[in-house]
């Protein structure tokens, strides 16, 4: 990942090896959808901060619809970012991830991702072989593990996670593929906290995942995630430095969730 992704913060936010306890790496094969459905919708804020002043940078969105591919049903995750009007002549950006589900393993058939960033452009379209533990990209055939998601579908595999069965400390490995190559992620589960959003006040659980060093984010934790402690595991804050200042993302408006936002403590 050399470039800045301006999705990726909100997408890469909520994976994640434990020296401690660590969870095999198969605990990314076979789980069920228990924490979205269909047409649900969540929309995000990113602030960007220096000398302490946060200014609102641009949003992103992340929409799920039914769709079917070779006859099996999938689904059809979407996430798009991009900078305001007024931010664009800093850092103009425009993406759009895509990914398709299988709806009965929760493993990514095809990926799509269409980055427009600051003048870098790439396109990449990838069908993963499920019998063949492939990824094709218009690179060539890449050998993966059994179990690998994409960058989008791991977040979305990740939000069914029961985090009932974590201790403080606790990591979770998994595989992503991106940019023709195979990496070894984790997320760290740190624990559960209040907190406050410019959505409002939450419970919450408190994430720590390992990031891949770019060109703006750095290397490591530094990255913290927090997400509704209630069976939808939906993104409300993630915070991170950065080369130069700091990001913070909030989600500011939901529709179609699955379950009742009851981690919400108080509407802002």
């Amino acid at each position: 990942m050399k470039k800045f992704r301006f999705v990726a913060p909100v997408l890469i936010a909520l994976f994640g090896f434990s020296e401690k306890h660590t969870f095999p790496p198969d605990t990314f094969c076979g789980i069920d959808n228990v924490a979205f459905q269909v047409d649900e919708e969540v929309s995000f804020t990113v602030f960007y901060a220096v000398a302490g002043i946060y200014v609102n940078a641009g949003t992103a969105t992340f929409t799920s619809k039914l769709e079917t591919i070779n006859n099996r049903p999938v689904y059809h995750v979407t996430g798009e970012g991009k900078t305001n009007s007024s931010y664009d002549w800093i850092y103009r950006v425009r993406d759009k991830y895509e990914t398709y589900i299988d709806t009965a393993t929760m493993q990514p058939l095809k990926f799509i991702r269409n980055v427009n960033e600051g003048g870098y452009k790439k396109y990449e379209n990838i069908t993963f072989n499920k019998s063949a533990n492939t990824a094709v990209t218009t690179k060539g055939v890449y050998q993966v593990p059994s179990c690998v998601q994409d960058v989008v579908s791991s977040m979305y595999y990740a939000r069914n996670i029961d985090f009932s069965k974590l201790r403080p400390e606790d990591k979770i490995p998994f595989s992503m593929f991106l940019d023709n190559e195979v990496f070894n992620m984790y997320i760290r589960y740190v624990g559960k906290e209040d907190i406050k959003t410019k959505y409002g006040k939450f419970r919450a659980i408190k994430l720590k995942p390992l990031l891949l060093k770019g060109q703006i984010f750095e290397g490591g934790e530094k990255m913290t995630v927090w997400v509704t402690d209630d069976a939808n595991h939906i993104p409300i804050r993630v915070e991170s430095p950065v080369v130069v200042g700091k990001v913070k993302i909030d989600m500011m408006s939901h529709a179609n969730l699955r379950h009742p936002l009851n981690s919400l403590i108080k509407r802002k």
